[in-house]
């Protein structure tokens, strides 16, 4: 069973050429944050996944944005999944498996989370052309799978996400995120019926 009064949180800076990246998160927190990636509508993901994992999330970054959001972004994810396997620490009492279906409005998503020690991302069903459309004229669709890519390698979790309906890419992306983060509560969280690792092999 997970010691209630370890704290399982990581603060961790990522600085490169392209960008700087300071990130600090709680996960067993409420699910308050404080974001500026320099990039307003990934500000906008970052809080509902905050938000929707009951983890607490404070990032602040610059990049090269006047090049492309692609470096920041992706930094992010890196710094993300990192700071995620290191608050995790050995994995002991969590649930390990988390599944979320989430609408908003015409989008539906699914998501699921393995906290395996093993990262792998199959991610399906974005309607043809949302890799290529600008999202608050400046996101590019693209940069969904890629920061999920990013975040499922550093954290070491297995992810599958799988869009089922949707029209608006806004809807689409923040349903994604959204999705994510419930599937992600679920998977981190303490159980209490659970006795070491969840693992039959004794470790993740």
């Amino acid at each position: 069973m997970t010691d209630q009064r370890s704290p399982r949180t990581a603060s961790l800076s990522r600085a490169t050429s392209e960008s700087s990246i300071s990130l600090s998160l709680d996960l067993d927190g409420t699910g308050a944050s404080t974001v500026s990636s320099s990039v307003p509508f990934f500000d906008h993901l970052l809080t509902a996944l905050s938000k929707h994992s009951l983890i607490d999330l404070d990032v602040t970054a610059t990049g090269d944005t006047l090049i492309d959001v692609h470096h920041t972004v992706e930094d992010i994810g890196i710094t993300l999944g990192t700071a995620l396997r290191q608050a995790l620490g050995d994995k002991r009492g969590i649930s390990r498996y988390g599944d979320a279906l989430v609408p908003l409005d015409e989008a539906l998503v699914q998501a699921v989370v393995d906290v395996s020690g093993r990262p792998y991302l199959v991610h399906t069903g974005e309607p043809e052309g949302f890799e290529y459309h600008l999202i608050g004229g400046h996101f590019t669709g693209s940069m969904v799978r890629h920061v999920l890519e990013a975040i499922t390698f550093h954290a070491g979790i297995t992810v599958h996400v799988r869009v089922l309906a949707g029209r608006d890419p806004h809807h689409i992306a923040e349903a994604e995120f959204k999705a994510f983060a419930r599937a992600l509560r679920q998977a981190v969280e303490p159980d209490a019926r659970v006795s070491g690792v969840p693992s039959t092999k004794g470790s993740l």
